[in-house]
C-alpha cells in the first residue's frame, strides 16, 4: 500500500479522516493549509481531541494523513520549526 504522506515536491494532500480514539468514529475533514487545527470536536461522541505530545495538530495525531505544513516537510506529525509557527 502506498504511503499516504505525498513527496516533498508534490501538491499536499488537503483532506484527512480523523479517528476518535475515544469512540472509534471516522469524518473526513478538509485541513487548513494556513494554520493548524488545534482542537476538533468529534462529531459522534463530542469528545475534544487536542494534539498528542510531540504532534503539531489533531491531524497529525488522529488522521489519516499530516497537515500540509508536515506533508511539505516530509514527514509525519512531529511539531518542529516547520510547523505552525
Amino acid at each position: 500500500m502506498a504511503d499516504p504522506v505525498p513527496s516533498a515536491m508534490s501538491e499536499p494532500v488537503l483532506t484527512s479522516e480523523i479517528t476518535c480514539p475515544r469512540c472509534g468514529a471516522h469524518r473526513t475533514e478538509t485541513m487548513p493549509t494556513d494554520a493548524c487545527l488545534y482542537f476538533y470536536e468529534c462529531t459522534a461522541c463530542g469528545a475534544m481531541l487536542k494534539p498528542k505530545k510531540g504532534d503539531c495538530c489533531v491531524f497529525c495525531s488522529y488522521g489519516s494523513v499530516p497537515c500540509p505544513p508536515i506533508q511539505a516537510a516530509g514527514g509525519r506529525g512531529a511539531a518542529d520549526d516547520t510547523c505552525c509557527r
